[in-house]
């Protein structure tokens, strides 16, 4: 069976070195009772790893070419190759309860795949896998840090999230023009923000869309200028200086003025 060629459309690059991806494989250890869905398996490289280890495992591969080569190759695999896009994905009607989402995920679109991965937060209980080491420092790092951002602050309110290792470029066919590195996403025990999760999102957002500005500047966009606690040291800060809980903190705040000044 031939080699799938790598599509540069698709943001592919296979990664070569089976140490890694057994390294990847070893993130979910501890979840082997629950069903683990792949995300763009390729040539089985992960794959091959987390079937040895005796995962509950289906795959999501949009490349048609990927998926012959792993129907021919990996016949523990029959019935459970999604020949798909994950982002559309009703992943309710595959995995009814829990499971665990892995992957050497397509560094295009991994952003939207952890957006997606927060949609079923609730259902997933570890998340991990390998992504441009740009983004996992975002996704990783605490306030104060330049790379802290939106992903970091939306992400860190439901999992614990860990930067395990860096990975060089040139174990990939082809080599990507940055590194790489492995991460893994534990839920925490939060169940609830304790505020308007949808409002919370919006005033993370809206904070970090003007982050070189303090609060009492970016808030305006939500709170208008006839908010009367803008004197707050809150309002003094970056957004990239608040922890979740006191994102939480100002969600509350915006609520409350909101809902008393509702037309």
């Amino acid at each position: 069976m031939r080699l799938v060629k790598p599509k540069k459309a698709l943001g592919q690059h296979f990664l070569k070195d089976l140490d890694i991806a057994r390294r990847i494989a070893d993130t979910l250890a501890e979840y082997k009772h629950i069903p683990a869905l792949e995300i763009g398996p390729g040539m089985g490289v992960l794959t091959q790893y987390l079937l040895e280890y005796g995962h509950d495992l289906t795959v999501v591969e949009l490349d048609g070419e990927s998926v012959e080569y792993l129907k021919q190759n990996f016949p523990a695999l029959d019935g459970r190759i999604i020949g798909d896009d994950f982002l559309k994905l009703d992943l309710k009607k595959i995995f009814p309860e829990q499971f665990c989402v892995i992957g050497n995920y397509p560094y295009n679109i991994s952003s939207q795949i952890f957006f997606k991965v927060l949609d079923y937060k609730d259902q997933i209980p570890c998340c991990s896998g390998m992504i441009q080491k740009e983004v996992a420092e975002r996704l990783a790092s605490g306030p104060g840090s330049k790379a802290y951002g939106i992903l970091s602050v939306l992400l860190q309110a439901w999992y614990d999230v860990e930067y395990l290792f860096t990975v060089s470029e040139y174990v990939f066919d082809p080599p990507p023009k940055v590194k790489s590195a492995v991460i893994k996403m534990t839920r925490n025990s939060r169940t609830s923000l304790g505020c308007n999760e949808a409002l919370f999102k919006t005033v993370v957002k809206t904070s970090f869309n003007q982050r070189r500005k303090t609060l009492r500047n970016s808030m305006k966009a939500i709170l208008g200028k006839d908010y009367p606690d803008y004197s707050l040291p809150v309002f003094d800060k970056r957004p990239e200086q608040l922890s979740v809980e006191q994102f939480v903190e100002l969600t509350i705040m915006t609520d409350n003025w909101l809902s008393a000044n509702k037309a």
